[in-house]
Parts: C-alpha cells; structure tokens; sequence
C-alpha cells in the first residue's frame, strides 16, 4: 500500500495521510446538505410537484457519487483529492436549468449524464487535458472565482439577506427577521473559526447554527440522528429513461445549452480545482500536472454514474486544499474521505434539521474561498484584465456561468491581439472563440 500510493517518495505516512482525508471530509461535509436542497429547490415554494426533486434520494445519489469520485481520484491518479457534486454547477442545475428553462429535472440529469460520456470519451483521448492546458491559466483562475461570486449570491438569496427590489433590481433584506438573523449568526461563527483556521469550520459553523436555531425553535429538532439509507428509486436511472423513451425531448436548443454549459464549466473548474490543489501540495512539475488524464478520468465516471444516481455534475473539491494544509500528499487520502463519504450515509435524519438559513453560511463562505483564485490574475496587464473580469462580473450579474465563460473567452484573443501577444495565444482558444460566438448567436 506505502509504495502504491509513493509514501516515500512524497514523504508522507498514515497518520499523515488518514488526517488529511478526515480534514478534507470535514471541509467539505456540508455538500451532504447543500446538495440535496439546491437540486430539490426546497427554497422555492409554489412550483408544481413535478419540479421538486425527492431530497433524500439526491441525499444518498450525491455521497455515492462522491465517495465513487473520490476513492477514483485516490486510486488512479494518486492525489490528494476528494469529488463532489459541484457548486455553482449543481445551482445552475436547479435554478437556471429547472427554474428558468422549465426542463424536468429528469431531462436536466440526462444533459448531465451525456456531457459526462463525452467528459470520458475527451479524458480516454487526451483531448480534454489538451484544451485544458491551452487555456490560460488567468482565464482558469477567473472561472473559479466568477463561479465563487455566483454561489455567494445564490447564498444571500437563499437567507434572504439579499431580495428582490423592482426599483433597484436588489436591495438588502429584513435583517429583523430571525432566521435571516439566523444565518448572520451562523455566518459569524463560520467566519470566525476559519480565521482560527479551524479545520471543517464550514462543517461546524453549519452545526452551531442549526444548534442555535434549534434553541430558539426556528429549526425543528431531529427525530433520529442514525437511520436508514434513503432510498434512490426516485431519481435512479432517470438520466437514461428520456434516451431510450423520449429521445425527441432532447433534440432541443435547450437542452444543447444544458449540455454545452455543463461540459465547459465542468472543464475549467475541474482544471483549476486540479492545478490549485497540485500547486499546493509541490506536486507540479514544470508547469504542469502528471497523471492529469487519469484525475480528468476519474471526474468524468464520477460525473457519469453521478447522474444515473441522481445528482448534479461530480467535480474536483477545492476544499481538498484543507487536507493537503494538514499534510496529505497521496491518493490515500482521498480513499480515506471517500470512506468517510460512505459511512454518512447512515446520517439522513440529521438533514431535517438544515434549513436554507443554515446552509447559507456555507455557500457564502465557499465563495469566499474560490475567489482568491483573483490573487493569481496579473491585473496590471489590462489585456489580461479586461477578459477576466467579464468572466467574473457577468457570472453573478447574468445569473449564468455560462454567459460569464462565453464573454470573458470571446475578449481574451481580442484584447491579446490587439497588444501585441498573437503568438501567445493558443490555436485552440480560437476554435473556442469560435464556438462561443456560435453560442451566442444560435443559442
């Protein structure tokens, strides 16, 4: 097992390795919550039954796929890094591609599923890791962080913090109303412990508040903390049923965009998770990412049998940083959170008890984190800027990771050619340019 996983040669051992993995578990536990009641769009009351998604079965969809990615990640490619449903993907999921597009969650999860085929067809080749590497990494960096800003608006939202206002577009919520006061308090406490570098403070903070609102009986209590695994059935094989069904209800523009939309975001943020965690724990080599393939490969059979379980694309965590921060350097790690994953799913009960308010701590601070990506832009250079900052900004302000991709890679070889820097743009950045300018035009 040592010389699988290169114990030496990484200089590393099991205590190391086993901490690593329970601390990046901890730092990334709260997606067994947040999940479930993003793509379930528990949040949004009034839509007809059909739109909501059965919130236990995405439960026990998102820790298998989870732990699946995860164990993948550790055994194949050998690093440090845990999987998940993503965030920012699993938001668009629900509230763009559901809630704004009106496709059923069924047809949503088959978008998922086919980008994912085609995430393993382009990893088996090597074609993914080659228009991964062609992209600029000021471009990668802006995604992740673009990405960041969503999720912290979607969070705001969810607590109510920040509401609807006809006048302004948005405007700053009832701060007297307790369970926004709920999620200040959780927000604080969340924010405090990760300045202690508390390791899991999201998970804790996540813990504490739903205590606290349970105190004052805005959260009910719990009538069980260990039960039975919810069951999949509900949402199990949905992915493939539109296929062999209905396979006109896919041969829509909609649907392109819903598949096009998860096959980019999921490159790029895959890409940066993967390049930040590497950097991180001094396994780059000369600028680049060995056994990238086979991490790539991981993410997309995650991503594939993620979405006949049931749930939203599968990523790379950038939470795995917390594990590699308490000294993990190999794939055991990984299995390890990928364990940890597993044995939640005898945890369900305690899920009741997580509400909007109390998750929104969560998606506001794991925001934060992504945007520090920003720190790695070179700013000065304002043909590097412009096109970063309009993958940021439109995220958020359009409401779709999408357009904030589309906009920022339509810039980027404008502004490069323009100062000067033809040569060193990638020939592929101009098929994406292409291609991006299509996805405005037709669809």
């Amino acid at each position: 097992m040592k010389k699988y996983f290169r114990f030496e040669e990484l200089g590393t051992n099991y205590r190391r390795e086993i901490i690593g993995g329970l601390t990046t578990f901890l730092a990334m536990a709260y997606i067994l919550v947040v999940n479930p009641m993003t793509l379930s769009l528990e949040s949004v009351p009034g839509l007809p039954e059909s739109m909501y998604m059965d919130k236990g079965a995405v439960f026990t969809a998102t820790a298998i796929a989870a732990a699946l990615g995860s164990i993948l990640m550790g055994v194949l490619a050998k690093y440090p890094i845990a999987l998940a449903p993503g965030m920012g993907l699993n938001a668009f999921f629900a509230y763009t591609v559901v809630l704004k597009f009106g496709i059923p969650w069924e047809i949503a999860l088959t978008g998922v599923f086919v980008a994912g085929v085609i995430f393993i067809l382009l990893s088996l080749s090597g074609i993914r890791e080659t228009i991964i590497n062609a992209i600029p990494s000021e471009l990668k960096y802006a995604v992740g962080a673009g990405i960041g800003l969503f999720i912290t608006f979607v969070g705001l939202q969810n607590a109510k913090i920040i509401v609807g206002n006809p006048d302004v577009i948005v405007a700053l919520g009832d701060l007297a109303d307790p369970n926004v006061l709920l999620t200040i308090f959780g927000l604080i406490i969340t924010v405090i412990m990760m300045v202690k570098g508390v390791k899991g403070g999201i998970f804790y903070g996540m813990l504490i508040t739903a205590i606290v609102g349970m105190i004052f009986k805005l959260v009910e209590v719990p009538h069980a903390i260990v039960g039975e695994v919810p069951s999949m059935e509900p949402t199990f094989g949905a992915a493939l049923k539109p296929i062999f069904e209905n396979p006109a209800s896919l041969m829509t523009s909609q649907f392109l965009i819903v598949v096009l939309t998860f096959l980019f975001v999921n490159f790029f943020d895959t890409a940066g998770t993967l390049i930040s965690v590497a950097n991180q724990a001094g396994l780059m080599k000369d600028n680049k990412l060995p056994r990238a393939g086979k991490a790539l490969l991981a993410d997309a059979i995650a991503t594939t049998a993620g979405a006949v379980a049931g749930t939203s694309t599968t990523t790379s965590y950038v939470e795995s940083t917390a594990g590699v921060a308490a000294g993990a350097r190999s794939g055991f790690a990984a299995v390890v959170t990928g364990v940890l994953l597993l044995l939640s799913l005898f945890f369900y009960p305690v899920l009741d008890v997580v509400t909007s308010y109390v998750t929104a701590p969560a998606l506001i601070i794991v925001g934060a984190l992504m945007v520090s990506s920003l720190g790695s832009i070179e700013w000065t250079k304002f043909e590097v800027a412009v096109p970063a900052f309009f993958v940021v900004i439109a995220m958020p302000l359009t409401y779709s990771i999408a357009t904030g991709i589309a906009i920022g890679f339509i810039f980027y070889p404008i502004t490069m050619i323009v100062a000067g820097r033809i040569k060193e743009i990638h020939p592929i950045m101009y098929g994406l340019w292409v291609i991006f300018v299509a996805y405005f035009i037709f669809l």
